[in-house]
């Protein structure tokens, strides 16, 4: 019998990613935990941490499955930018994040019904074009920002102000790909793609 997983999110764009790798989960088991940075956290060790939270949470609800999880944390130095939940936190972000390079850290988990935590931490470099008020009121007016970290997406409309990016898109979207292939591929949760 082939084994299943529990994705430990809600995310649409997770599950959108999932599929692009042939990898759909048995079921879906969004985490609800306390996502604020612990003082003195780094961006990465909170996505790692962030991450590593949810799928603890979740396996205690399916104790035989494998269970994954992921963080995104969108960060200008060590400073990490909220979920965009109002228009002016977007704002703010949008205005940090003008004629910029920010990073964006990726926290990838799977655990396994015996216990075992693997996990990855992924950074991609993000370059946004300088921003004109009319660019932030006209993307603010698309709405396309809420609940995003860093109040952007993407994939979305925001690609238009996107100069460059240096490392793993599909992390910057909500889940590396790469990594997450090699490791469910590695405990036979997916095929290898090998004949």
């Amino acid at each position: 019998m082939t084994p299943t997983f529990i994705l430990a999110s809600a995310s649409p764009r997770r599950r959108d990613l999932l599929a692009q790798i042939a990898a759909v989960p048995a079921a879906i088991d969004p985490a609800d935990i306390d996502e604020t940075p612990l003082a003195g956290e780094t961006p990465a060790l909170h996505a790692v941490r962030v991450a590593r939270e949810k799928a603890a949470l979740v396996a205690g609800r399916h104790p035989r499955e494998f269970i994954l999880a992921a963080d995104t944390v969108v960060a200008c130095g060590r400073r990490i930018l909220p979920k965009a939940e109002d228009r002016e936190t977007a704002r703010r972000c949008l205005e940090l994040l003008s004629g910029r390079r920010h990073r964006v850290h990726g926290g990838l988990v799977l655990q396994a019904p015996d216990g075992h935590v693997a996990w990855r931490h992924v950074e991609t470099a993000v370059i946004f074009k300088r921003l004109t008020m009319q660019e932030i009121d006209w993307y603010l007016g698309t709405g396309e920002w809420h609940g995003k970290a860093g109040g952007y997406a993407i994939q979305g409309l925001a690609a238009r102000f996107i100069r460059e990016v240096v490392g793993s898109y599909s992390n910057v979207v909500g889940l590396p790909l790469f990594e997450t292939s090699q490791m469910l591929s590695g405990v036979g949760l997916i095929g290898t793609g090998a004949s």
